[in-house]
């Protein structure tokens, strides 16, 4: 299914997200300032866009996968997500893992966003819910190999 994103640029330093190759599943997402992050620090970047998602969608803000590789430089609260009413600029938390200083420069590719349909849910109280073959098995509790 095809969607329609809106997107307002709020200044000459901002980008469009783009789509890098047919079919990939993220639009990049670009910095439209400059900034220094330290190692172990996490910093707030600006993308300079607005963005009006289409009923019944979500934005993921999720890393790019050779910033994490290359230099430990990772989306902090991965997948951010952004919702359909939200009519705010979009920015960014980058967290450095590395042991080195990371230079963002202007309209550098930061991140990558996906768009992705929310499912509508109406919330139910009940007093039992139904047993299942995991049962309360939670963290670790399939074992590693």
């Amino acid at each position: 299914m095809a969607y329609n994103l809106k997107i307002k640029l709020l200044h000459e330093d901002a980008r469009l997200p783009l789509q890098a190759n047919p079919g990939d599943a993220g639009l990049d997402l670009f910095s439209a300032e400059e900034r220094i992050i330290k190692p172990g620090e996490a910093a707030l970047l600006k993308t300079g866009i607005i963005i009006e998602l289409p009923e019944g969608t979500e934005a993921q803000v999720r890393p790019r996968s050779g910033l994490a590789l290359k230099y430990s430089v990772t989306v902090l609260n991965s997948p951010g997500t952004i919702d359909e009413g939200y009519r705010g600029e979009i920015g960014v938390i980058l967290i450095n893992h590395g042991k080195e200083e990371f230079k963002v420069e202007k309209q550098m590719r930061i991140a990558q966003m996906v768009i992705a349909p929310v499912a509508k849910v109406t919330i139910q109280q009940v007093d039992v819910v139904s047993s299942s073959e995991r049962g309360d098995g939670g963290f670790g509790s399939s074992g590693i190999k």
